[in-house]
């Protein structure tokens, strides 16, 4: 194997497949990356049996051939140097040179890595922005809990009759919601839950793709795949399933109160200086005069209150939250307004962009009971 490959490209690839390499490899050819120099450029590939990311870079190549290497090492190096970047393979060690730097690197044995997953069948194309940005919003609600796989995954359910993929995540304290149409998507009904912090990363990755396409598991092959022209990631599916959302997210409210963000989130914020636990409940008051009041602290500790107008409608109404919980909805939910929609003062409420469409995000919060 001989090439030469821009420096960017080249990085843009490494940076790109080493994501998706495990922090705790179970066997040491697992932290490696495929490099495959052939007639159309250098194809960087990274497998460990859950995960595998797939990419291609424009390369000058005179010598055909495959190297596997220590992907972070060379993702290091690759950050550091600069100018076009020329790889030789003599014997078992791959050569790099960049300007006046040159690396020296140990490869891996190519016979015992594992061969790639095929991916699956095209089930259907979205807008790349759109899709990235749908996963974040709903990856506020993906809980960190390990004991509780099947709720650490992003959920994927698809609509045949109305042409639509709903991206769901819920840690059983708030519950985040968001529906894109697609096109093409030649499919019958059909959910999956994806890895969050996997299905997270592929997303943002493509975030600069006009086009991505979208494979969802079928059958017995268990593979989410995220294509774009030149990056392919494929993320092994949960087991399980999340939560119904339809079931959950309640139709008919008593009080609806709109609020600007920004002003929110800062008051919140300050609120929350004053609690001893981060998780301690904030008390939001929606009052009659277009007023919400925001308490935080309690008892002998530090106190604190501020407020934001508000327009109410169904009437007053006091509610306490978890601040941080509040927070992730709101900067999820990217408009300037939210809308507050509220059952009881002991009911789930939810919360959406102010104007905002069906497909937009629904964020359902669960409350906290406050003690006198």
């Amino acid at each position: 194997m001989k090439l030469t490959i821009d420096h960017t490209a080249f990085a843009a690839a490494v940076s790109y497949a080493v994501r998706s390499l495990p922090a705790r490899p179970p066997v040491p050819i697992l932290a490696g990356l495929l490099l495959d120099a052939s007639s159309s450029g250098l194809r960087i590939s990274a497998f460990d049996y859950e995960i595998s990311a797939d990419t291609t870079a424009a390369a000058t190549v005179t010598e055909t051939g495959r190297a596997l290497v220590s992907g972070r090492l060379l993702s290091d190096i690759v950050c550091t140097v600069r100018g076009d970047v020329h790889l030789e393979l003599r014997g078992p060690r791959l050569v790099l040179k960049a300007g006046s730097a040159r690396f020296i690197l140990p490869t891996l044995p190519l016979d015992e890595y594992p061969a790639l997953p095929e991916p699956g069948t095209i089930t259907g194309t979205l807008d790349g922005p759109a899709f990235a940005e749908a996963v974040a919003q709903v990856a506020c609600a993906v809980s960190r809990e390990e004991s509780l796989p099947t709720l650490t995954g992003i959920g994927l359910h698809h609509d045949s009759e109305a042409a639509t993929l709903t991206l769901y995540a819920t840690d059983r304290y708030r519950f985040a919601v968001r529906t894109l149409s697609w096109k093409d998507a030649n499919l019958p009904d059909t959910s999956a839950v994806i890895p969050g912090r996997a299905l997270s990363d592929a997303a943002k990755a493509t975030a600069d793709d006009t086009t991505v396409d979208l494979a969802l598991p079928t059958g017995d092959a268990g593979l989410f795949t995220l294509r774009s022209d030149l990056t392919t990631t494929a993320i092994r599916a949960l087991e399980g399933e999340l939560p119904k959302y339809d079931a959950l997210f309640p139709t008919e409210f008593a009080h609806t109160a709109t609020v600007e963000i920004a002003p929110l989130k800062a008051a919140a914020q300050r609120v929350a200086l004053v609690s001893a636990k981060k998780d301690a409940p904030i008390k939001l008051t929606f009052t009659a005069d277009s007023t919400l009041v925001l308490e935080g602290g309690t008892g002998d500790d530090a106190q604190a209150v501020d407020s934001v107008d508000t327009s109410l409608t169904g009437g007053e109404l006091t509610i306490a939250f978890n601040p941080a919980f509040l927070l992730d909805g709101l900067n999820a939910l990217m408009a300037e307004s939210v809308q507050f929609d509220f059952i009881s003062p002991t009911k789930p409420a939810v919360l959406r962009a102010h104007d905002g469409d069906d497909q937009a995000l629904r964020y359902l919060l669960m409350p906290i009971r406050l003690t006198n």
